[in-house]
């Protein structure tokens, strides 16, 4: 039981058929390369509102569902499945969720996920909730034998959602993100925040998401014990590359930021890792909050003697 799996980079743009030639064109270098599934960054076929686009006003819906049914003929030729990122359109008056879509190896859609966290508050110009509403499901399937979860960008945040995915028996979790396509002024406002004194301690990482994303996808893999594939974005700017994490929390590759490209990981759940939380986290998930057995002594209940 193992997963070949492809982690995407593309540059994501408000154009739908310009990111449907990257999808397509990455589908069948996955393909080519034997991978089972590919995995996507958060809205790469629809793009981001707020950041690609100013809104969903005008958008053309019906070019999204034609590219979104290409993606999915081009899936059962290949054989392949594909973790989609893209924008799921709800009744008329409502705004529309922010979904990456799970297209299996016959092209058809087994589930969606939908932002769950999005952003906010729904008043600021440009953030999630302005623009989408969020999701109120997990969703896990079932891929060459290995169970595997689904998360979004700013969800990241929310270590309660990686724990509900291992409590659901999750193994690997695509994680898709959309930390990229930034201007030169916000690019030196972002760096500007984090203290150029400070970017020699993150590696040369400049900016807010380039130095907690990726150390919260270690942290999360490791203390979870789950494989992680990040998948981002490359438009430039982008804040970091995307990459794969192994469940001890070693990263195993990665790709070039701002440049596309697929990273190229082998998933064997039956290879043992270290994994230092293994006796307990179960009971901490169920909300016990200590190893071992408590004692009842009356110098444990005091706690303000020496």
């Amino acid at each position: 039981m193992s997963l070949t799996l492809a982690t995407a980079a593309l540059p994501i743009h408000a154009d739908v058929w310009r990111n449907l030639g990257h999808v397509l064109r990455q589908m069948r270098q996955a393909a080519d390369r034997g991978a089972d599934v590919v995995h996507f960054p958060e809205c790469c076929l629809s793009g981001y509102a707020g950041v690609d686009f100013p809104s969903y006003e005008g958008f053309d819906w019906d070019l999204l569902r034609r590219s979104t049914v290409a993606v999915q003929e081009l899936a059962r030729a290949l054989g392949i499945w594909v973790i989609l990122g893209s924008s799921h359109p709800l009744s008329a008056g409502r705004k529309p969720h922010n979904s990456v879509y799970v297209i299996d190896s016959q092209g058809a859609l087994r589930d969606r996920y939908d932002k769950q966290f999005c952003a906010g508050p729904a008043t600021a110009d440009g953030d999630d909730l302005a623009h989408y509403t969020p999701g109120s499901h997990f969703c896990i399937v079932e891929i060459a034998g290995v169970r595997c979860g689904v998360l979004i960008c700013h969800e990241y945040r929310y270590p309660e959602l990686y724990r509900q995915y291992k409590r659901r028996g999750a193994q690997v979790i695509f994680h898709s993100y959309h930390a990229g396509n930034v201007g030169p002024e916000r690019w030196a406002a972002m760096h500007a925040a984090t203290g150029p004194e400070n970017h020699r301690f993150h590696g040369g990482a400049g900016t807010l998401p380039g130095i907690t994303m990726p150390a919260t996808m270690v942290s999360m893999a490791a203390n979870n014990y789950l494989w992680i594939s990040a998948s981002n974005t490359s438009a430039p700017q982008s804040c970091w590359a995307s990459f794969m994490v192994r469940p001890d929390g070693v990263i195993t590759g990665r790709l070039a930021r701002n440049r596309s490209g697929l990273l190229i990981s082998e998933v064997d759940p039956s290879v043992p890792y270290y994994d230092s939380t293994v006796a307990w986290r179960d009971r901490a998930i169920d909300g016990v909050f200590h190893s071992g057995e408590l004692v009842d002594d009356p110098r444990s209940r005091d706690r303000s003697a020496l």
